[in-house]
């Protein structure tokens, strides 16, 4: 009779030798020094007179005892100084849209259907779209998208950025105890949205912050624009002491909506929904008891100098004349081939030694021995507890699963993210790690590595380290439906 379940004796004894390397390899430091310690303990114990005459036989003087001390306190002082500032995330917030600018399918595909900007195949393409984007019922889009016909302007678009922004600001402004005129740093990025006067001039006059603010407004850099913000701010940081930031990442959707019938720039119709986020990072020191993680480290990686990764994201005009964005059928390997660059890049700095040796191993062996080994892909769950991966589509995330081989658990931050909320451009990354910390797996000395991709073409990563154990928030974008999830997410959705 064949046996009803599979032999696992020879997985299992697999995965022990593979723990026992790790172990090994991680503490290598320690079982060297172990041993020295212990021998030169036992010496001592056993000829302690030799140590009283070693010592005995020593002459120091006044003036050599005084230069070593000042030479002591010298070399501490340089250290101290030249190390960089500590970056802290003391808080955040995340714009929740209101119940009335829901957009269920059915609200969507109605409106599609009675525009006259699309036509039948139009029509049933974003159809097709909707079906299999991972998205759900409760995503929203501005109001001024809710008419028919929408007539999207400069009003409405204001309307819809004063909306987002400032709500995000004033929950951190309420959850963080910090007053406008203490922001010595504000950065705000939207890609698609710039008028003048800027975001972040609007922000400024809101809340009638200080003359002398250092204010950056990032416009154009897509979907990872709120790393390249943080990286600026850790950068203004290191330069400004004792100072708090603000980052703002949106996008505003009102200006942006394509109607016309060309099917690569219908694709953001059916994805892009309202968000938006604010983040307050300090290098105070007082501020490190009640901060919530430590920046540990930003890695860019820019690959607009190939003409296909600069045109894979684009705004241009269609036949007709109307501008969309529209995205090439390359964005997948394009996204694939800059993962790749940023990994090689982080790997390093994050990688524990015996997955660095693995992959050394296997990189020489391919060279030396056979080009057809497989090459090894670094376990990065050795690195990571959570990962927040941009929610930029369905495909973006399960190409990440797959590649970087991590589980369903790993990845269930940012599938639930693209459900509830869309893709929110550079804050859906915040919208992510806001439901880790719903679900209570958030703990002091968890390690997050946040993962966003841009156009241009732009893949961006930044790695935070907890400081404390975060308890559930009560309140939030999550606050009133976390108990729901996570939710089984169909293949497709029939509509």
């Amino acid at each position: 009779m064949p046996p009803i379940l599979p032999d696992f004796s020879s997985s299992v004894k697999l995965k022990y030798v593979k723990l026992g390397y790790q172990y090994l390899v991680n503490h290598i430091l320690t079982f060297l020094l172990l041993p020295t310690m212990a021998a030169i303990v036992i010496e001592v114990v056993r000829r302690p007179g030799q140590i009283v005459d070693l010592w005995q036989s020593l002459h120091f003087d006044l003036v050599q005892i005084l230069f070593s001390s000042l030479l002591i306190v010298f070399v501490a002082t340089v250290y101290v100084m030249s190390r960089p500032r500590q970056v802290f995330l003391v808080d955040y917030a995340c714009f929740k849209p209101p119940v009335t600018c829901r957009v269920p399918f059915s609200t969507f595909m109605e409106h599609s259907t009675l525009l006259n900007h699309f036509d039948k195949k139009s029509v049933d393409f974003q159809m097709r779209i909707l079906e299999r984007s991972g998205l759900g019922e409760d995503t929203s889009l501005p109001p001024a998208l809710h008419y028919i016909p929408p007539n999207p302007n400069m009003e409405d678009a204001r309307a819809e950025a004063e909306l987002v922004i400032f709500s995000a600001m004033d929950d951190l402004f309420r959850k963080t105890g910090l007053k406008p005129k203490d922001v010595d740093i504000l950065i705000v990025n939207c890609s698609l949205f710039s008028p003048t006067p800027s975001l972040s001039a609007m922000v400024i006059n809101k809340y009638k912050m200080r003359s002398n603010i250092r204010s950056f407004n990032l416009s154009g850099m897509g979907c990872s624009a709120g790393l390249i913000s943080v990286d600026l701010a850790r950068d203004l940081l290191q330069v400004h002491p004792n100072s708090n930031a603000v980052v703002v990442s949106t996008e505003i959707i009102t200006p942006n909506w394509y109607a016309g019938n060309q099917r690569s720039m219908l694709l953001p119709n059916c994805l892009f929904r309202m968000g938006g986020a604010a983040i307050l990072l300090s290098n105070r020191r007082r501020e490190r008891s009640r901060a919530k993680y430590r920046l540990v480290h930003v890695v860019r990686t820019h690959k607009g100098a190939d003409d296909r990764a600069y045109k894979c994201v684009y705004e241009e005009e269609d036949s007709s004349g109307k501008v969309g964005i529209s995205l090439s059928k390359d964005l997948m390997a394009i996204a694939g081939e800059a993962l790749k660059s940023n990994i090689t890049t982080i790997g390093p700095l994050v990688l524990p030694a015996s997955e660095q040796l693995l992959f050394l191993f296997t990189l020489i062996g391919r060279k030396v021995f056979n080009p057809k080994w497989k090459p090894y892909i670094p376990d990065f769950k050795q690195a990571f507890e959570h990962f927040c991966i941009h929610a930029g589509g369905r495909a973006v995330i399960d190409e990440l699963e797959k590649n970087l081989q991590l589980s369903a658990e790993h990845v269930e931050a940012s599938r639930m993210t693209l459900h509830r909320f869309g893709n929110t451009s550079s804050s859906s990354l915040w919208y992510e790690l806001n439901y880790i910390e719903s679900k209570g797996r958030m703990k002091r000395g968890d390690r997050v590595w946040q993962i966003a991709f841009g156009s241009g073409f732009k893949c961006n990563s930044a790695v935070w380290k907890c400081n404390r154990t975060i308890k559930a928030p009560l309140d939030g974008p999550w606050s009133d439906c976390i108990h729901k999830y996570p939710v089984h997410i169909p293949e497709v959705v029939k509509l």
